[in-house]
């Protein structure tokens, strides 16, 4: 069984918007801003958080990239392209901007319900790759605190932030992102400190 997902079509003219939505409710699902246009698209994407987009691409092509690059910079859901023949040259642009499906065929329920699936597959995994990054990221950062603190080489920093994650039960992009939480608190506790030593040291009088 399909699970019914709150799906937002933007652009196009009435009709066509009209049809794509019956399209998509007789898949089960949940259309939204039914008014959304270039203008409001950014607003209603995060009010509405939809979980999947859908952009209708006509003549104006342009217009259409403008939508995917705005719903993309909300970071909100996965925007699927469809198109009434297939367009290679703004496919390729607009996977560029961060589509993650395409359908040139609008009335085929199989085919959208497809496209559907495989755009939230995609977006899963860009997602899921973008969270590996930044904790790879953080781990990096913290080995390196240690590597300058203790004059360790960096197999023994991790090291011994996997010990302390055994010892804790926690992760260990928890203890690398504590750590570098408490070595950001120390350095900015330290900075008054200096200036104030420098300067006491100062002669009587020097500006």
């Amino acid at each position: 069984m399909t699970t019914p997902l709150r799906v937002l079509v933007v652009d196009g003219p009435t009709k066509r918007r009209d049809d794509v939505a019956r399209t998509v409710m007789a898949l089960g699902h949940e259309i939204l801003g039914q008014a959304t246009n270039l203008e409001n698209v950014g607003q209603v994407t995060a009010a509405e958080l939809p979980d999947v987009a859908m952009v209708i691409v006509g003549e104006h092509s342009e217009d259409a990239l403008k939508l995917v690059r705005t719903i993309v910079r909300e970071a909100a859901c996965p925007v699927i392209a469809i198109l009434d023949e297939r367009d290679p040259e703004f496919v390729d642009e607009a996977a560029r901007l961060g589509i993650f499906a395409y359908i040139a065929h609008r009335d085929d329920l199989a085919e959208l319900q497809s496209s559907i699936d495989i755009a939230l597959q995609r977006f899963a995994e860009h997602h899921a790759l973008e969270g590996a990054f930044a904790r790879r990221a953080v781990t990096e950062r913290a080995k390196g605190i240690l590597m300058e603190r203790h004059s360790l080489d960096e197999q023994q920093a991790f090291n011994m932030i996997r010990e302390q994650a055994r010892r804790t039960n926690q992760k260990i992009v928890d203890v690398a992102e504590a750590l570098i939480a408490s070595h950001r608190l120390l350095s900015s506790a330290a900075k008054p400190s200096d200036q104030t030593d420098e300067m006491s040291e100062r002669p009587n009088g020097e500006a």
